[in-house]
């Protein structure tokens, strides 16, 4: 029988000499560690002195491994087990951890957690102010020229980078630093991608530890009949991280298409560590009742899928995904019932997912999977928006209703799913969701309280030909145009 992880409580209580740091408040840190057969991967290296740490340590090699850190250690894990540690670091100084086989033949793997010193207190703040009113949602933000690029479909950029990322639907993947968009591309699939209609090279998403691993996922569609969708693996190049190793894609799945649109095409890493991915239902109605996908269990189309992509081979399945133990059910669905959801988007500040579901012919929805729920059936075909279908051909069971859906007037024609404002430099967007419209090009911000919507804006600032929203490592948020436009959410000065 598995053993269940451990949480071991390890105090470093070694007295600092003359000099030593200011007393510092009461922190505590989660570092993710992964013994790995070519590295010990520790999610941070640094935390500041009297800080306790939760290493949190998994073996995702073959061989029995144990993780230590200055005096404190785990027992022996085997594959794919994990235990926790709590160290408190009373000192600073260089700490080394290692990674250790354990057998006839063992091989250990080293490093260093720094412990730094503790900034001086600030001084007192200044009396309070008199606050200006809050400045109006609508009038807040301007968009700003960043590029003209072939097709782009989304703007993105691992943890703390200074750099974006563009994604080419015809196949390549763009790097802007500094303002200048790199001659070489960082990604380039053009020979192994077919870019025709909704098909393309559609999302990237980076590991949580890229800056380690190098490690980042694709989302494409293959060459050849209805372009089946395929999600790999790529790594950085270990010489040149302005480009992706064109030896190395390691595919992780690969779902057949009923029809050559719907595909979803989305990818994002959750709080969690996992891997979320959005498909299509595959076919609007040309060759199979329109639907006809989306509420089957045994297969991945019109679904949300949750999968941990470094846990097995070649992926695994969380532990608490809703349809583990269902009989015949694909155990990688997260959510199902969506038509296209061509984008959503994870809030980690909240933990909330929104999904943006593109209507048939009379609505257009945003779906909520609140934190703690999963296994939610979002009601397609049996409804579109709360409109129900006359006459679904399948039925649909608990069907959810969405956070909010609106009728196709006025010039909308389908949904654009956003993001979660959480660029500081923009406070009167702080906490809400952005989406837009592909042929109006208007830009709406939803406020959510306790889970229900409070108040909308249309922003003023709008974007022809709307297609895609993003976000770079420090929040700020980027807007894509079918036209090749590239532009950035800024505050309106």
């Amino acid at each position: 029988m598995a053993l269940p992880a451990l949480v071991c409580v390890v105090a470093l209580a070694v007295t600092a000499g003359a000099g030593s740091a200011p007393t510092a408040p009461a922190a505590t840190y989660t570092v993710r560690v992964e013994i790995r057969d070519s590295a010990c991967a520790l999610s941070r290296r640094s935390v500041p002195v009297r800080s306790t740490v939760r290493f949190v340590v998994r073996n995702r090699t073959r061989t029995p491994k144990r993780f230590t850190v200055n005096r404190a250690r785990t027992r022996v894990l085997a594959r794919d087990k994990s235990q926790t540690l709590a160290v408190r670091f009373s000192r600073r100084g260089t700490f080394r951890f290692s990674c250790a086989s354990v057998g006839a033949k063992p091989r250990t793997r080293t490093g260093t957690f720094v412990v730094t010193a503790v900034p001086p207190a600030a001084p007192p703040p200044d009396p309070p102010q008199p606050q200006p009113p809050p400045a109006d949602p609508a009038t807040a933000a301007s968009l700003t020229q960043v590029g003209t690029f072939d097709m782009p479909v989304l703007v993105t950029a691992p943890s703390g980078g200074g750099r974006i990322f563009v994604v080419e639907q015809t196949g390549t993947v763009r790097v802007v630093d500094g303002g200048q968009i790199l001659p070489r591309p960082f990604l380039d699939l053009r020979g192994r991608v077919t870019s025709t209609g909704e098909s393309g090279l559609l999302s990237i998403a980076f590991a949580p530890d890229y800056g380690q691993s190098g490690l980042f996922y694709a989302f494409y569609n293959l060459p050849g009949g209805f372009g089946d969708i395929r999600i790999s693996e790529f790594r950085r190049d270990p010489f040149d991280p302005d480009v992706a190793d064109p030896s190395y894609e390691r595919p992780l799945l690969t779902i057949p298409k009923p029809y050559e649109n719907h595909n979803g095409g989305m990818l994002q890493f959750g709080p969690d560590g996992y891997l979320y991915a959005s498909v299509g239902d595959g076919d609007p109605g040309v060759l199979n009742p329109p639907g006809f996908f989306a509420q089957r269990l045994d297969d991945l189309l019109g679904s949300i899928l949750r999968i941990d992509p470094r846990g097995g081979d070649p992926y695994a399945i969380p532990a608490d995904n809703p349809l583990l133990a269902a009989e015949g059910a694909r155990p990688e669905i997260w959510a199902y019932g969506l038509r296209n959801p061509w984008r959503f988007w994870i809030d980690h500040s909240t933990g909330i997912m929104f999904i943006a579901d593109v209507g048939s012919t009379a609505r257009e929805e945003v779906n909520v999977v609140p934190p703690g729920r999963s296994g939610e059936n979002f009601g397609w075909p049996c409804f579109e928006g709360t409109a129900p279908l006359d006459a679904p051909p399948v039925m649909c069971n608990r069907a959810v209703p969405p956070l909010l859906d609106f009728p196709r007037a006025g010039g909308v024609c389908a949904i654009i799913g956003g993001v979660v404002a959480r660029d500081p430099r923009i406070p009167a967007l702080a906490g809400r969701y952005l989406y837009g419209d592909l042929c109006t090009g208007r830009i709406t911000a939803v406020e959510l309280i306790e889970g229900a919507v409070r108040r909308t804006d249309v922003l003023e600032a709008s974007v022809p030909g709307l297609s895609s929203f993003g976000v770079d490592g420090s929040g700020r948020i980027f807007v894509t145009s079918v036209g090749g436009s590239v532009l950035r959410v800024d505050p309106r000065t």
